[in-house]
């Protein structure tokens, strides 16, 4: 059996079923952290378009910087397409709902160090990449990772973090807090007034717990935000193999 097809067939955690058509590609995310900050939930709310309404955990809205590595991206069945890519990603996020259903995630800002992987994110998922020199080093399990972006016309944004795991593997617990932030399954985007809804398809996070040094972040002042510069919770999972469908237009009430 095929890696893509393993993960396609392991579906009793997903809190709903596959959309009814095919999923059009795949990925594996690397080496990833998650550093997790509490945030006002109006402060959030008032950042995003209309339809989307911000979730929260025990009241706390929450924001997200999470570095890793892509890998293994491509298009599924489109047998000219070169070499699987694999490059850095950052992105900044929060957790949404569209009419109190399908909790997802809303990307503030996206860095890749891929000019092919910016331009078609932006151009079939209305994601907001941003082009960046990034470098990602490991070393044992510890990783060091820095991004500056470099996209004409954005906001100046620089992070720089060194992580390392320091703990066994453990599946999110169903109520946890680590279940209600990283178990999502979609994606929201934004274009034109319309919302969109992409789905995504891994096996339950291997999660273990980490620590993280992080040397600069102006990912925060980048949307008009002053943060504390811990954060409250830190996640590493070492790799993890998903499935992208493409965008549906969402239809709120």
């Amino acid at each position: 059996m095929s890696r893509w097809k393993d993960v396609s067939r392991q579906v009793d955690h997903r809190p709903w079923p596959f959309p009814d058509s095919p999923w059009i590609m795949t990925m594996s995310w690397v080496h990833l952290l998650a550093a997790h900050w509490p945030v006002e939930p109006e402060l959030l709310q008032q950042r995003l378009p209309d339809g989307l309404t911000i979730d929260t955990w025990e009241g706390e809205a929450w924001l997200s910087v999470v570095p890793f590595e892509m890998d293994n991206t491509a298009p599924r069945g489109l047998t000219w397409w070169p070499r699987p890519m694999r490059f850095p990603e950052l992105n900044l996020r929060t957790y949404v709902t569209v009419d109190g259903d399908k909790p997802g995630v809303w990307f503030f800002n996206l860095e890749a160090a891929s000019r092919l992987a910016v331009w078609g994110a932006r151009t079939f998922f209305h994601l907001p990449y941003f082009n960046a020199e990034m470098e990602i080093t490991v070393e044992g399990e510890a990783v060091e990772f820095s991004s500056v972006r470099t996209h004409r016309g954005a906001p100046p944004a620089e992070f720089a973090a060194s992580y390392t795991p320091n703990g066994p593997v453990r599946p999110a617990r169903e109520g946890s807090f680590e279940q209600w932030v990283m178990e999502r399954y979609c994606l929201y985007s934004h274009n034109r007034g319309v919302i969109y809804c992409g789905e995504v398809q891994h096996k339950p996070w291997p999660l273990r717990p980490a620590t993280v040094d992080i040397e600069t972040n102006t990912l925060f002042q980048a949307i008009d935000l002053e943060l504390s510069t811990e954060p409250a919770h830190v996640h590493f999972a070492e790799h993890i193999d998903v499935l992208g469908w493409g965008l549906q237009r969402v239809d709120s009430e």
